[in-house]
């Protein structure tokens, strides 16, 4: 079953934030990742940013071997990067581990997104990046079977749901609480038992499916 990880990540890094990450008011946009005859030639949109600086900033560097604009729209560009052969950094250890980048977006800081075939694609990423001293924040992790529309399951029936999310609307769970255990009750219909045992239940669920999930520890 397919993976997905989301994580983010300082320029510093890796080289292709390094390169990319020259102008702080520049947002810059990885569209898609191809790795061919053992290079890495991402296409990345740059936004709100001074286009020529950024050109002579990016050649500039000795990762890149050539750097070209493909299109320009209104605040924006699109461009080819293709990185020297030696360039060794966080997109090839996604290229090695068979991973796709759904998303990744930055400058000083990144957030990725990036889906692997299965468990043992995202540890065996885990393991390139610490074998190459690089380090990363793993924000969340799931399964396409994870997500219903609108959200994730987190495997929670209808009712421990629906009292979660009046729970958290009422302020249940704010400081000081705004709605008590039995407030809740009369919204729903149920008694005060059945919304604490759904609450506890379905909290349980949610807490262990984002921060279990989400230990790099457990890879």
């Amino acid at each position: 079953m397919s993976v997905i990880a989301e994580f983010t990540i300082k320029s510093s890094e890796f080289i292709l934030g390094q390169v990319l990450a020259r102008d702080p008011g520049t947002h810059v946009e990885m569209e898609r990742v191809v790795p061919a005859s053992g290079r890495v030639m991402p296409y990345v949109w740059v936004h709100d940013g001074d286009f020529e600086a950024f050109e002579e900033s990016v050649r500039s560097s000795d990762y890149v071997q050539a750097l070209t604009a493909l299109d320009i729209v209104g605040e924006s560009a699109l461009y080819r990067v293709e990185w020297a052969e030696d360039v060794e950094s966080l997109i090839y250890g996604m290229a090695e581990t068979n991973a796709s980048i759904l998303s990744a977006t930055g400058n000083e800081t990144w957030l990725f997104r990036i889906r692997f075939d299965d468990h043992g694609g995202l540890t065996d990423f885990h393991n390139f990046c610490t074998d190459h001293g690089i380090k990363f924040q793993l924000n969340r992790v799931y399964t396409l079977a994870d997500r219903q529309e609108g959200g994730y399951s987190f495997d929670l029936t209808d009712a421990q749901r629906r009292t979660l999310v009046t729970a958290v609307e009422r302020g249940y769970f704010e400081v000081p609480r705004r709605a008590t255990l039995g407030d809740i009750g009369e919204d729903l219909g149920i008694t005060e038992q059945s919304v604490s045992e759904n609450v506890r239940r379905g909290a349980d669920k949610v807490l262990k499916g984002v921060l279990l999930a989400a230990s790099v520890s457990d890879l």
